[in-house]
């Protein structure tokens, strides 16, 4: 392994130990309510880019690419991030029983999909159509 890379894990190690005191702290100095000024372009935002995972990862299945694993992981790693906010976030009542719904029904079933294609990419790819030339 290349010397530069050695400190790759020395330091996301250190990241994670850095972070539980940080959680620690935030858990007692935040408020439990916070009106957010761009709460909409926030969520906007984050739609465009799981479209562009979305896209990106069935574009690298179809092309049977070595990208794909990477691209499932980001799209995996965005739903599963998309499904905790809008639970956690929905005002209650119909609208965190959609919430719920859609985690349950739509978004940890894709989420699983693509975590099966990152564990798995050989036996995905080979249960895949083969493209036409």
């Amino acid at each position: 392994m290349p010397p530069h890379l050695r400190i790759v894990g020395p330091l996301l190690l250190l990241g994670a130990l850095a972070l539980g005191p940080w959680t620690l702290y935030l858990t007692y100095s935040l408020p439990s309510r916070h009106l957010a000024r761009h709460y909409d372009l926030a969520w906007v935002g984050f739609d465009i880019a799981l479209l562009g995972a979305f896209a990106w990862t069935g574009w690298f299945a179809l092309r049977m690419s070595k990208w794909l694993v990477p691209a499932a992981a980001v799209t995996g790693t965005m739903l599963l991030c998309d499904a905790w906010f809008d639970v956690v976030t929905s005002s209650g009542g119909g609208e965190q029983v959609e919430s719920i719904l859609e985690a349950c029904f739509a978004e940890l079933p894709l989420a699983a999909l693509c975590a099966y294609v990152v564990w798995d990419v050989e036996r995905f790819l080979q249960l895949m159509p083969r493209r036409r030339r």
